[in-house]
């Protein structure tokens, strides 16, 4: 059901009048309930897909698909571990994140679905889409262009590229990728990334990372401090300086 809703943008101003509503889709035998939000009137307007971290689809993550609306995008916010899960202990993450891991067929099912789904709102030209991820979904949608996507660009935010397998055989060629991750990421070190540099670059997709000394993973999500994990924690400088990069990295694939 369509619905209008209203919030703070960055300035503290007021939106009013924005379209806001579930959305179900499924692979296989998951039932997968995604949020779509797009400003009131939207018509062939660009899509961002976004891709949960660890804790599934939950208000933080929609205050977030809000903030990319604000910029005058239609977000559909996918919900990968279904029925809007939320994993409620370090435990349970783990759980979520190694079954993905070992069925990736089933794993990436779920992110091409959820393209789909987004692809088919009446307000979006689908063939303007691109992909942000954080976290596990930053690992997601690296790994959806690596076996070739359908996605102009895709932004991968303190992603777990530990999970980014290294066969570049097929991937999104016409894709921009952006990679924003902390130095200090122990999911993300430099054996972590430099086979996906390599493979981007022998790939001949135009990519870029930004590498922001002294951070850890999970910078952008506060709840990171709560998770008893080393190499964990929020960073709002960090934060800040990744959306920046995001915001004019979606400029640049979806506004041209």
């Amino acid at each position: 059901m369509s619905a209008t809703d209203e919030w703070e943008d960055e300035k503290g101003q007021r939106m009013t009048d924005v379209i806001e509503r579930d959305v179900a889709y499924a692979h296989g035998d998951t039932r997968m309930l995604g949020w779509f939000v797009a400003p009131a009137g939207a018509a062939g307007a660009p899509v961002v897909v976004l891709v949960h971290d660890a804790f599934g689809l939950g208000s933080a993550l929609k205050s977030l698909a809000r903030r990319y609306a604000d910029l005058g995008y239609a977000v559909f916010a996918a919900d990968v571990w279904g029925d809007r899960r939320e994993p409620a202990s370090g435990d349970d993450i783990g759980r979520l994140i190694g079954s993905m891991a070992a069925d990736r067929e089933d794993w990436l099912g779920r992110i091409g679905a959820a393209h789909v789904a987004a692809a088919s709102q009446p307000e979006v030209a689908a063939e303007r889409i691109a992909s942000v991820g954080y976290c596990f979904g930053g690992a997601s949608v690296i790994e959806y262009v690596r076996t070739g996507g359908i996605s102009r660009g895709i932004a991968s935010i303190h992603g777990g590229l530990d999970l980014v397998a290294q066969d570049w055989s097929a991937p999104t060629a016409t894709a921009r990728v952006l990679l924003c991750t902390g130095a200090d990421d122990p999911m993300a070190a430099p054996r972590h990334w430099q086979p996906i540099k390599a493979g981007l670059t022998a790939a001949g997709i135009d990519w870029e990372l930004d590498l922001y000394g002294g951070v850890q993973h999970g910078f952008t999500n506060p709840k990171s401090d709560d998770l008893p994990t080393p190499g964990v924690a929020y960073d709002p400088r960090a934060a800040a300086r990744a959306w920046a990069s995001t915001q004019r990295f979606l400029a640049e694939v979806l506004d041209e």
